[in-house]
C-alpha cells in the first residue's frame, strides 16, 4: 500500500508547496511571472491528487477529502494511512 500511495504523496506535497509559493506571492511583492508560473503547476497538481486518490485502493472518506483546495491532498494521505482499504 505504502508503494501505492508514492504519487498521491509527491502530489499533495507539490500541491501544498505551490500554494504557499501563491500566498508568499501575493502577501509580499505580486510578481505576475511567480504567479503565472506556479498557479498552472498548482491546479495540475490538484488534479493529480485527485486522480491518484481515486486510482488507488484508498478509503471512499480519503478519497472525498482530496476534493478539499489546498489541504485535501495531505489529509487524505493521511486518511489512507490510517485506513487502509483490505
Amino acid at each position: 500500500m505504502r508503494g501505492e500511495l508514492r504519487l498521491l504523496r509527491a502530489a499533495a506535497l507539490v500541491e501544498a508547496a505551490s500554494l504557499l509559493v501563491l500566498l508568499v506571492n501575493l502577501a509580499t511583492v505580486h510578481w505576475a511571472p511567480v504567479a503565472s508560473a506556479t498557479g498552472p503547476i498548482h491546479g495540475c497538481a490538484y488534479l493529480l491528487t485527485i486522480a491518484a486518490t481515486w486510482a488507488t485502493p484508498t478509503p471512499v472518506r480519503a478519497r472525498l477529502l482530496a476534493l478539499i483546495p489546498a489541504a485535501g491532498g495531505l489529509l487524505a494521505v493521511r486518511e489512507a494511512r490510517r485506513s487502509p482499504v483490505t
